[in-house]
């Protein structure tokens, strides 16, 4: 099996060297950008498993870069983990919501962060099931590792993929934000619950476009759940 690729955005060359050095021991094959625009050169020549990507960049800011990614249909659905010395929460959910998939603030230790690495690849690895579910012409194929809806695949980015995958694999049932937080990303894993009304926001939006948005149910004051019944 070939080693995962992680593309490093950081202008801070030694910032950038320490993370390299760390990520290289853990096995990982590494390349580096100091600027976004060195980011996108190395994006066309290869698609990396997962992007660090600084907030504060000097052609433009990191949240930008994000979303500019998951945007484009050729790399929306590389995960992307913020890096920032921001720690308001304001600052986060704006992270998030500008389509990252997990946010670390600086100073981090290497463990932590290869903690958080490895909790979104695993994240966004196919299922091993390779079963195809559906509800009422919302199809979740897990060997393709995608979601459609007819032809059409519906835009979900890798966290929003997992959440949507064990809703539908978990049908009907209410869970709160602390056990999303444990089935999704792990229970070794620090992620504040607001993290997961961020990702909820997300894969509703994604599906509404599709009419399935009302699927993704909030059951006031005890958590979510997934239905296909009227509310």
């Amino acid at each position: 099996m070939s080693a995962k690729q992680v593309l490093i955005v950081e202008d801070e060359k030694p910032i950038r060297e320490m993370i390299a050095f760390g990520l290289k021991r853990a096995g990982f094959e590494v390349r580096e950008a100091e600027d976004c625009r060195s980011a996108r050169a190395l994006l066309v020549d290869r698609r990396p498993d997962l992007m660090l990507v600084d907030w504060m960049l000097p052609d433009m800011s990191g949240l930008e870069l994000t979303r500019a990614l998951k945007r484009d249909r050729e790399t929306r659905e590389v995960p992307v983990i913020m890096l920032t010395a921001r720690s308001e929460e304001g600052d986060k959910i704006a992270g998030l919501d500008g389509g990252a998939d997990d946010y670390v603030t600086k100073p981090f230790s290497p463990r932590e962060l290869l903690a958080r690495i490895n909790a979104v690849l695993r994240r966004v690895a196919p299922a091993p099931e390779g079963e195809r579910i559906d509800f009422d012409g919302l199809a979740l194929d897990q060997a393709s590792h995608r979601v459609l809806v007819g032809e059409q695949t519906v835009p979900l980015g890798p966290t929003e993929y997992r959440m949507l995958e064990f809703f539908m694999t978990h049908p009907e049932r209410v869970y709160t934000r602390d056990q999303l937080l444990d089935r999704i990303w792990g229970g070794n894993v620090y992620v504040e619950e607001r993290t997961i009304d961020v990702h909820i926001r997300r894969l509703r939006k994604a599906l509404e476009d599709f009419g399935y948005d009302r699927f993704i149910q909030t059951v006031r004051g005890s958590g979510y759940r997934f239905s296909v019944r009227t509310v």
